[in-house]
C-alpha cells in the first residue's frame, strides 16, 4: 500500500503537466488535422526550413527527400515514416529529411495524388474500373478497416474471419494504387530532388559565409581587447 500511494501521485502529477488548458473535442482535432493552425503555408514553411538546417551534404539531404516523397504516392498508410526511413537508409540519404519530406501527403493533397496513382495503375494493369471505384474510395477503406477489426476480434471469439469487403480493397484500390504510384511517386521524387541540391547548397553557403563573418568579427573584437 505504501508504495503506490506514491505512484498514484506521481501519475496525478503527471496528469496535471501535460494535461491540456484547452479541451479539444473531436471536431476540432479533425478541423486542425485539415487546416493547422497558421494555415498550410505556415506548415510547408516550417518544414522547408527545417529541411534546409538539416546536417549532411545537399545531396544526402536531396536523396532522403525524395524517399519521403515516392512514399507518399503508396497507399502504405501507417507505415510511410517506415518506409521512408528504409528508403532513405538504403540510398544513403538523410532520414530525417525523408521523415520530413512525407509531410507532401497532407489532407490537401492525398485526394489529387490517389487519383493520379489510381488511374495510372488501371492504365498499366490493363484494368477498367468500375464507375463506382472511384465514387467509393472512402467506403471501402472503411469496408476493409471494418473487416480487420471483425477479424481481430474473432481470434479471441467464435466468430468466424471474412475476407470479402478486404479483397475488394485490394483488387480494387490497393494493389492498382501500389503499382500506379510508382510512376509518379518517383517523378515527384526526381522533381523534389533536382530542386532541392541548389536550394539547400545556397542556403548552407550562405549560412557558412554568416558564420565565417561572425567569427571574424569575434576575433578582431578580442584583438581589440588585447
Amino acid at each position: 500500500m505504501g508504495a503506490t500511494k506514491p505512484r498514484e501521485r506521481w501519475k496525478e502529477r503527471l496528469a496535471v503537466v501535460f494535461k491540456r488548458r484547452d479541451q479539444r473535442s473531436w471536431l476540432k482535432i479533425i478541423a486542425q488535422a485539415l487546416w493547422p493552425r497558421g494555415g498550410w503555408a505556415r506548415a510547408f514553411q516550417y518544414v522547408q526550413h527545417r529541411l534546409r538546417r538539416l546536417p549532411g551534404t545537399p545531396e544526402q539531404i536531396a536523396r532522403g527527400i525524395f524517399a519521403g516523397a515516392v512514399t507518399v504516392f503508396t497507399p502504405l498508410f501507417g507505415l510511410h515514416f517506415l518506409v521512408a526511413a528504409i528508403l532513405a537508409k538504403i540510398m544513403r540519404g538523410s532520414i530525417l529529411a525523408s521523415l520530413l519530406a512525407t509531410f507532401i501527403g497532407n489532407p490537401l493533397t492525398y485526394v489529387p495524388i490517389a487519383v493520379v496513382s489510381l488511374q495510372t495503375g488501371y492504365f498499366l494493369l490493363g484494368m477498367r474500373p468500375r464507375e463506382e471505384v472511384d465514387e467509393s474510395i472512402f467506403i471501402k477503406f472503411s469496408r476493409a478497416a471494418g473487416d480487420l477489426w471483425h477479424n481481430f476480434v474473432a481470434i479471441f471469439t467464435p466468430e468466424r474471419a471474412e475476407w470479402h469487403e478486404l479483397g475488394i480493397f485490394y483488387r480494387d484500390v490497393f494493389f492498382p494504387w501500389l503499382v500506379g504510384g510508382l510512376i509518379p511517386g518517383v517523378i515527384c521524387g526526381l522533381i523534389c530532388y533536382y530542386i532541392s541540391v541548389p536550394v539547400i547548397r545556397a542556403y548552407q553557403k550562405r549560412r557558412a559565409a554568416k558564420l565565417r563573418t561572425k567569427m571574424d568579427k569575434l576575433r578582431r573584437q578580442a584583438g581589440a581587447v588585447d
